[in-house]
């Protein structure tokens, strides 16, 4: 394919810092190198500057954002760096790891009543190639103190996935489907998925104090923070969660739907997860939380591990760490 093919929702991003590798006891087919890839992050529309694959079953994002910290002004500019890591060994003698590391500024443009309008986009570092592939950003998001986030320049990015889909020779059709070239894709044409994007890099924390209770969409139920060390700076706060197996068995499903239409072998959802139901997964999820003196989050790490027995005997031992970091590099 011709031309720009950054810009789709997929399971796997590459063209910067980014590193996999894949140890198998046996050369592994094209069948498996895809399912390797398709089993990267559902919710993961698309890399921001340095990309590469991520565990879906492991790094499980909030599902909404949330605001800046009350205290923002306007003109204030954060550099927010997600860096994910994750390695599994099989029964079978097999082995993986994968590491990627992407970039995201936000800017408050204003402070409004009952909310704040944010710029995301880019970082400085971002060539002309990768914003010319990169049709979502710069993206204006009202984010409100209650409820949802609103994209605001939706027709901005309307004409720049039309000028997107031209140069890269890409029909609408092809629009929501997936495709495999060295990684897994899905062609992505709708302006209001870069909300999905922001809100991996903005996620929806609780009041960060003692007791507090933090959600994780793959854990069996939320757990309370715990107040681990605290001083005239920051605080640190931790949590420890349960994996849900029915949460990750979904995400393997969705995966498998993937690989079928990729490999042109259909598989219904419903079909996938009976397969995967077959398997026995068991898992921790550990959250740490570095925050400044005004509650702010400066830091979060979560490490999940997870341990997969699959249907023909063979054993998967999974860890992955995912780190999110926020830096204010411009003030008022």
């Amino acid at each position: 394919m011709k031309g720009p093919v950054l810009l789709v929702k997929r399971r796997a991003f590459c063209f910067g810092d980014c590193e996999s590798r894949h140890e198998p006891r046996r050369s592994a087919s094209i069948k498996a190198n895809v399912a390797r890839r398709a089993s990267t992050a559902q919710s993961t529309s698309m890399r921001i500057v340095r990309p590469a694959t991520l565990a879906a079953l492991l790094l499980a994002s909030a599902s909404v954002s949330a605001t800046p910290p009350s205290t923002a002004q306007i003109g204030e500019t954060y550099e927010i760096t997600l860096t994910k890591d994750s390695s599994s060994e099989g029964s079978d003698g097999s082995t993986e790891s994968t590491h990627d590391q992407d970039v995201l500024i936000e800017r408050i443009e204003r402070v409004r009543p009952d909310g704040f309008e944010v710029l995301f986009d880019l970082p400085q570092s971002a060539t002309a190639d990768d914003r010319r592939r990169s049709w979502q950003f710069p993206a204006r998001v009202f984010e409100p103190f209650n409820g949802s986030p609103k994209l605001l320049n939706a027709p901005q990015l309307e004409d720049r996935v039309d000028a997107w889909l031209k140069e890269a020779n890409i029909n609408r059709q092809a629009c929501g489907h997936w495709i495999f070239t060295w990684n897994a894709f899905r062609i992505e044409c709708d302006p209001q998925s870069v909300l999905e994007t922001v809100a991996l890099f903005d996620p929806k924390l609780p009041p960060l104090r003692q007791g507090e209770l933090y959600e994780e969409a793959h854990a069996l139920r939320p757990a309370p923070l715990i107040l681990k060390s605290s001083s005239s700076t920051d605080s640190t706060f931790t949590a420890s969660l349960e994996a849900a197996p029915n949460a990750i068995h979904r995400e393997a499903a969705e995966a498998d739907v993937v690989i079928g239409e990729i490999t042109r072998k259909p598989v219904s959802l419903e079909a996938a997860l009976a397969g995967r139901a077959k398997e026995t997964v068991s898992g921790t999820i550990e959250v740490t939380i570095d925050a400044d003196t005004a509650g702010s989050m400066r830091r979060l790490t979560k490490v999940t591990k997870l341990r997969t027995r699959r249907a023909d005997g063979t054993v998967e031992m999974r860890t992955a760490t995912e780190t999110l970091g926020r830096r204010l590099i411009e003030s008022k």
